[in-house]
């Protein structure tokens, strides 16, 4: 069962998240080579990535990766990439690798296959935080989106495409058997809207209405952070 921290303000929940991560990664790193790093973009997460960025561990092991990107350029301002460059890969975080979820082409489908090399080499994630919408939505896996179904299967390819009705752009997605084979999980919410739907997650029904579910369920811990 998910275990749900609840902060009195925004700003200690990202500076504990942020210390919590980097303990992981430090402990994974006493036992590997390298430990892997999923987080979410969007700009909820920024001060969290900030904070993480001046841990002190041997960022130059560690493979950081975003759980979902939109198929636009880097130089965007919609880009998650872009904003993971600005925040998460600054200070001590420079040193780490990025291992890239997006790459120039027409669409997703023409670079996908690419990319999925790139990503396996770093799988399984040691640490993974993900963001949560009020659709219940988590990464880029939404309700209502053309690929949910074979996203949210258990033998789903690592990355794929996904487009969803009110998603300006394609996007690029890990899979919820990658995400729940993560060995620590973190759920980062902030919020009354997002607090409403994790107690509508909770309950019992279809995954595809809800994917955070799958999350939800991982056999791994789940470490739910709240703040207002």
């Amino acid at each position: 069962m998910p275990v749900i921290l609840q902060y009195p303000d925004r700003a200690l929940l990202m500076r504990d998240l942020a210390e919590m991560v980097a303990d992981q990664l430090i402990e994974a790193l006493e036992t590997q080579e390298s430990a892997t790093l999923v987080v979410p973009g969007g700009t909820t997460p920024g001060p969290f990535l900030t904070a993480l960025s001046k841990a002190k561990l041997e960022w130059a092991r560690v493979r950081i990766m975003l759980s979902d990107e939109r198929f636009v350029p880097e130089e965007s301002e919609r880009s998650n990439t872009r904003l993971l460059r600005q925040t998460l890969l600054q200070n001590n975080a420079a040193a780490a690798q990025l291992v890239p979820l997006t790459t120039s082409g027409d669409a997703p489908e023409d670079v996908i296959d690419s990319l999925r090399a790139g990503i396996e080499a770093a799988l399984p994630i040691d640490v993974l935080v993900l963001g949560m919408g009020a659709d219940m939505h988590t990464a880029s896996l939404f309700p209502g989106a053309d690929n949910l179904d074979a996203a949210l299967a258990a033998n789903a390819p690592s990355l794929m495409a996904m487009r969803a009705p009110g998603a300006p752009e394609p996007r690029l997605t890990l899979t919820a058997p990658v995400l729940r084979a993560a060995r620590n999980i973190h759920i980062l919410i902030t919020g009354e809207d997002k607090k409403t739907a994790l107690a509508e997650a909770f309950l019992e029904g279809p995954d595809a209405e809800a994917p955070i579910r799958v999350i939800l369920s991982a056999e791994r811990p789940v470490d739910i952070h709240y703040a207002d």
